[in-house]
């Protein structure tokens, strides 16, 4: 995750003493064995990030000061933990290749490098490369090779990326000149160069995931091992908000790679967004476009997919505002029923053991009590998270087209067109989400997969920051309309990268704008007007509107909105197009609740209970929750349970293990990380008679909180946690 971007990790490493003496008796792999949770950490085990999730994925093959790389990953295969490993593609602590221990040859000009003549750096002689092949023998040799040989068979590439600034060194020239067969051209001279110098550095990603991981593939399967590759990448709407190009969805088609982390995080949701005329932050509206790009980007094809949420973030703020924006990410990644696999953090070892400091503070503090409470309550529910068929309040048949080519036109400016903070994407998305309707990304390199489209009522799309990546695309859209699909365009089909040297105007194809050619398959004028027209079953909408009007105005987005409801109502006779302020999903025992603001209706929700406050450390039974405008909620519902009279830890800020029911003894064991606090919440069928809690040791927990509320029939219990285990026994009456 992009963290290092802008802070050094430093690895917490205890000494290989640490690791024999508080061997765990219980392990999330001998009680888990799952891969449905994880973690990434560059450091060894110590019990103060015993974080307990499933995996643990082990950062970088670095060797450390008295600890080797296979030293750190049995530091964690100890403590019973099925290992993962991830490191960098496009950067890395890869100091012998770079300053020339690994053969001889100095390779930091292999950096991106700006117009101004300066290499982009990650971390001191760390640059952004461009993956030339030296690069990739090297991650082939001296890393993937290496991590085979270490036993671990899960492997995640990170962060396939370049800089859209970047493009003017003497290694990509040299890769202009093989890719397009004739010399360079400086992207800031002109749109088309722009556009040939991001489809260069999309491909030379895609071809070096895919020698990469083809590489790891083979040499595993001549071990007999059965490798599964992932790509840990952020969402194109980040990439595409930040100026970077990346592979993202053609990768799916790659027979090599297994799946994705999608790496959304406060960092990532906070980037500010126009809507209704106003530039702001808006963290959960955001964050859940982010992760609604990454799943449609992979759900045709089956692949794998974790979403990842962090409790803090890279740059100094308070612990107040980490709270409410990890609330507000974590929220919006499990509104999505489907996922249930996440990357519960990444650097753990930043988050529990170093003192941050606090903006506008010279301060520095660890990270409260409370909080990590809390946290470790959420991660802990996503251990247990299902998925679930059921669905996001809200009408869920509205798309919106979106293609890698988002990323291919974002800088420079030319021409005087500007696209001020990705708002032709968001002018598509904002004014839906932001009304309660759950909006669907569509990813245009999976329309030739049927599911990707079966599920589309109305689609809209625009080419105003993206182009169609071939005439195929159009075929698609064209047929789907044609069997009764509603297709919504918006566009003045006028920015300058309408005639960059594409399909569309090359080899005897002389169109002047993209969506010409689309207009042809559907028997429309070329340059058809405002309107409605009918084509087969279907219908086309045209709107002579970029879609950032709709949102860098205020009130600019009303006769968006009526088009929509005519083609979702009328055309697509979906029913009606309800509009609301809030998003609900019923997941399992749990309430998930998000109240959007900046909408005129500002009612609250309400939930009935007897429901817990997940979001509340001390976790609360509470007969109603009140949910406000631009908050959060997630609520553990107690009349959900199926058997009440069964004893059962409903939530804990820890990882249960051995639950036993003897008689009338119920007891278990609970490991979270040293130094924190757990708090829990048991349901019994009666007030207990006694309530036991002792250590590893059997001495007995000193300041055991314990309260029985008669209304959810649940003990409240709190006490220090510790990853050795404390153990509970709940005698019954």
């Amino acid at each position: 995750m992009t963290i290092i971007k802008a802070l050094r990790v430093i690895a917490l490493i205890a000494p290989l003493g640490v690791f024999a003496q508080t061997h765990s008796t219980w392990s999330p792999a001998t009680e888990h064995p799952r891969q449905k949770t994880a973690f990434q950490t560059s450091s060894g085990w110590i019990p103060q990030i015993d974080v307990r999730s499933d995996m643990a994925i082990v950062y970088g093959t670095g060797d450390r000061k008295n600890l080797t790389f296979e030293q750190r990953v049995q530091s964690w295969r100890d403590h019973g933990y099925q290992i993962a490993f991830m490191t960098g593609i496009a950067w890395g602590s890869y100091y012998d290749y770079f300053l020339g221990k690994w053969d001889g040859q100095n390779h930091l000009g292999v950096g991106q490098v700006t117009v101004k003549g300066d290499t982009i750096f990650h971390g001191h002689n760390m640059p952004y490369v461009v993956p030339v092949a030296s690069f990739l023998e090297y991650m082939k040799k001296a890393v993937v090779k290496r991590v085979i040989d270490a036993g671990i068979n899960r492997i995640f590439l990170e962060e396939p990326e370049f800089w859209a600034r970047a493009g003017y060194s003497e290694p990509f020239k040299a890769e202009w000149q093989k890719f397009y067969g004739f010399p360079w051209r400086p992207q800031d001279a002109s749109p088309e160069n722009t556009y040939l110098s991001s489809k260069l550095k999309y491909q030379l990603y895609y071809n070096a995931i895919r020698e990469v991981s083809n590489y790891g593939k083979a040499y595993a399967k001549s071990k007999g091992v059965d490798l599964k590759i992932y790509i840990a990448t952020h969402s194109l709407v980040n990439y595409s908000s930040w100026k970077i190009v990346s592979p993202e969805a053609s990768l799916a088609s790659l027979p090599g790679i297994d799946g994705y982390i999608a790496q959304v995080w406060t960092g990532t949701s906070r980037e500010p967004t126009y809507f209704d005329g106003k530039e702001k932050e808006r963290v959960f509206e955001n964050a859940y476009l982010e992760y609604g790009s990454m799943l449609s980007m992979t759900a045709p094809t089956g692949r794998k997919l974790f979403f990842l949420t962090d409790p803090i973030e890279d740059w100094p703020r308070d612990w107040a505002d980490y709270k409410k924006n990890y609330q507000a990410t974590f929220t919006a990644e499990i509104l999505y029923p489907t996922i249930d696999n996440y990357e519960v953090m990444p650097w753990p070892e930043r988050i529990y053991t170093r003192p941050y400091k606090l903006a506008g503070s010279d301060s520095a503090v660890l990270i409260p009590k409370y909080y990590s409470t809390q946290m470790q309550v959420m991660i802990n529910v996503l251990n247990k998270m299902p998925a679930s068929k059921n669905r996001i309040s809200g009408v869920g048949s509205i798309g919106v087209l979106m293609s890698n080519s988002l990323m291919f036109q974002r800088f420079p400016t030319h021409d005087g067109y500007d696209d001020p903070q990705f708002s032709n994407f968001y002018g598509q998305t904002l004014p839906l989400v932001k009304r309660g309707v759950p909006v669907q990304t569509v990813h245009m390199e999976n329309l030739g997969y049927p599911a990707t489209l079966s599920h589309i009522k109305v689609l809209v799309m625009s080419y105003s920051n993206m182009k169609p990546t071939s005439a195929t695309v159009h075929s698609q859209l064209a047929a789907w309309v044609r069997k009764g699909g509603v297709l919504v365009y918006c566009g003045r089909d006028d920015d300058p990268y309408q005639s960059v040297m594409e399909w569309w105007d090359t080899k005897g194809r002389q169109f002047h704008a993209a969506s010409e050619h689309l207009f042809g398959l559907l028997g429309l004028d070329p340059h058809a007007a405002n309107g409605r027209y009918p084509v087969g079953s279907g219908a086309v909408y045209v709107i002579r509107q970029d879609p950032k009007e709709f949102v860098l105005q205020h009130d600019g987005d009303g006769a968006y909105l009526d088009v929509l409801k005519k083609a979702f109502e009328n055309d697509a006779r979906a029913g009606a197009l309800i509009l609301k302020n809030n998003f609900y999903l019923e997941r399992g025992p749990y309430d998930i609740v998000s109240v959007l603001d900046e909408n005129a209706d500002a009612a609250p929700y309400v939930v009935k209970g007897p429901v817990i406050d997940l979001f509340d450390p001390t976790l609360p039974v509470l007969d109603a929750k009140t949910v406000a405008p631009g908050e959060q909620a997630l609520l553990y519902d107690v009349a959900r349970v199926a058997d009440k009279s069964r004893p059962a830890v409903l939530a804990t800020a820890a990882r249960i293990y051995s639950e036993t029911v003897t008689g009338k003894v119920y007891s278990f064991v609970a490991k979270s990380p040293a130094a924190t606090q757990n708090s829990m919440r048991v349901l019994l069928p009666a007030a207990p008679a006694s309530v036991r809690v002792t250590d590893s040791q059997g001495a007995a927990v000193a300041d055991v909180q314990t309260s029985w509320d008669e209304g959810s029939h649940t003990e409240y219990l709190g006490f220090a946690n510790s990853p050795d285990g404390v153990k509970v026994e709940v005698t019954l009456p």
